[in-house]
């Protein structure tokens, strides 16, 4: 078997998350071109790629409030579908350009949630495209829930859930920030890169954050840690890297190589 690695292309890469439905083709070719170098130089990789849904997706589910769910209008959940089925179309059509094997799957149509949690996703079909070789892209999407009726689940959501049948050996977030940072680069005056989450630092990092990004609408910086930190806390041996996709090959060479130091690590023990 080879390494299983599950790699992220975040909304704010991809997308331009102020403008509606505006993709950004250069960033999803960049991605593919190094996602194919990437797999050529090692043919033992097993990749799960997942995706953002932007200003695809992120527009029209506010206007819903999909995530609370419980909604008056059933028609944005269908109008949020489409929109990331779209964007999906897109990211999935250019890596099939640049000759990847990718095969989209579609969250919503096994997912199923209870109060905003994704509880239960087919993962078997998942599993057999990468014995045969394949690679199956997962994204943003809607879903189904016992208590709200719907909600909105984030491609991490789905990684994570996934992670914990498949368990990938490594889990690659490329976006537009260069890593996890202290505080807003947009919005502070003063912030720092944070190279390394662990078991030693977490509770000062998620105290700074929530102080830095707790008012968010959906969670954002504080929600993604929470939910890796807790992962890598469960499979000690996954490590976690958020990195920067505007720098050229940098997924590239952080997919072939494990000791690539980039961005913020997400781990469970502090590298010594």
């Amino acid at each position: 078997m080879g390494e299983l690695v599950f790699l992220k292309l975040g909304g704010s890469l991809i997308t331009d998350e102020y403008r509606y439905e505006t993709p950004r083709p250069a960033a999803i070719a960049r991605a593919a071109r190094e996602i194919m170098a990437a797999l050529q130089a090692r043919p033992d990789l097993q990749l799960v790629l997942g995706h953002g849904s932007g200003s695809f997706g992120h527009f029209i589910a506010d206007k819903y409030h999909l995530r609370e769910g419980n909604l008056q209008d059933w028609r944005g959940y269908a109008e949020v579908a489409a929109g990331a089925q779209r964007l999906n179309r897109l990211v999935t059509d250019t890596m099939l350009a640049e000759g990847l094997r990718a095969v989209s799957l579609q969250p919503s149509a096994s997912a199923r949630c209870h109060n905003g949690e994704l509880v239960e996703m087919a993962v078997e079909p998942l599993a057999e495209m990468l014995r045969r070789g394949l690679m199956p892209i997962v994204y943003d999407d809607v879903a189904i829930d016992d208590q709200r009726g719907c909600t909105f689940i984030s491609c991490e959501e789905i990684l994570a859930h996934l992670a914990r049948r498949l368990y990938p050996a490594r889990v690659i977030i490329a976006d537009e920030a260069a890593g996890i940072y202290s505080g807003d680069p947009q919005r502070d005056a003063v912030v720092r890169l944070i190279p390394e989450i662990n078991a030693r630092n977490y509770e000062q990092i998620e105290r700074t954050l929530a102080t830095s990004f707790g008012t968010e609408v959906d969670g954002g910086t504080l929600r993604q840690v929470r939910l890796w930190f807790q992962l890598v806390q469960e499979q000690p041996k996954l490590v976690v890297q958020v990195l920067t996709g505007r720098r050229s090959r940098l997924i590239e060479r952080a997919l072939i190589n494990p000791a690539f130091r980039e961005g913020t690590l997400i781990r469970h023990e502090a590298l010594e």
